[in-house]
């Protein structure tokens, strides 16, 4: 998909973040932005200054946990420019926490961004995107979804399951019109770590734990480090562009992918280590 100025891009997660900087990317692009996000105050912020650089704009407070939402949203994006081009399924929240000790809640909320998120992109978009001449859908995952590390169970699971929602659209979709691609960035210059904020009230519950506070104290000046969202948003236009499926952020990814596989071949070694 080389043509991108004068078509619409949405993006979830649109606020902050990695979200922000494709909207911003995209934008600068020339395309015409749907920009969407549960946090109704930094989202209008983030309206008014694309709107302010000359796009155009629309933008949508959304819960992607919730099927209507997601809909609403593609509802809200076809009647204001009448088509959607490319799809972002970026919005993501991260809990900590051993396995064992993680709440229900915990679990319904980081399944529910995460995963339900993109599923329900997929359902609310892909019929629209497979209408137009070219069109291209992206899913953020995360290292974390090709390499599974301890006290953040549920995001593991939920970007696994990311990973392997896309591989089979990408296989379903060959030969056709609309592009797929997998985001899977490493550290980021990004605050989801602090997601805690977007926790709703029916999620809430949940027990702190000595493994979650070392996560938080480790993962925070990381992702300080990380990074900048920016060039994660240069990487996926260029993925666009070159129809690529693998957007890897970090080229170490592909080192810690290949020391599964050796651990596969092993047997049980991942075990007795």
């Amino acid at each position: 998909m080389d043509k991108l100025a004068g078509r619409v891009a949405v993006v979830t997660g649109a606020a902050s973040g990695i979200g922000l900087a494709l909207a911003q990317r995209f934008a600068a692009e020339g395309m015409r932005v749907v920009l969407a996000d549960v946090e109704a105050g930094p989202l209008a912020a983030a309206e008014k200054e694309l709107a302010a650089s000359g796009a155009e704009v629309l933008a949508q407070v959304t819960d992607v946990s919730r099927a209507e939402s997601v809909q609403a949203l593609a509802d809200a994006a076809l009647a204001r420019f009448g088509a959607v081009h490319v799809v972002c399924n970026n919005a993501g929240v991260v809990t900590a926490g051993p396995v064992h000790e993680l709440s229900q809640q915990d679990w319904e909320w980081v399944l529910g961004v995460n995963l339900w998120g993109p599923i329900y992109g997929v359902r609310s978009f892909l019929p629209i995107l497979m209408k137009q001449d070219e069109a291209h859908i992206l899913s953020t995952a995360s290292t974390a979804g090709l390499v599974a590390d301890a006290a953040i169970g549920a995001y593991n699971v939920s970007k696994f399951g990311v990973v392997a929602l896309m591989e089979t659209l990408a296989r379903e979709l060959r030969g056709t019109s609309v592009g797929v691609s997998v985001l899977c960035p490493g550290p980021i210059n990004t605050r989801i770590v602090d997601a805690e904020r977007n926790r709703p009230d029916d999620k809430a519950v949940h027990s702190e734990s000595d493994a979650e506070r070392k996560f938080y104290a480790t993962a925070g000046p990381a992702l300080a480090k990380g990074m900048e969202p920016a060039e994660v948003a240069a990487l996926v236009v260029r993925a666009i562009r070159e129809q690529r499926f693998w957007i890897l952020t970090h080229p170490e990814s592909k080192k810690a992918l290949r020391k599964r596989l050796e651990l596969l071949e092993a047997d049980d070694a991942l075990f007795r280590q």
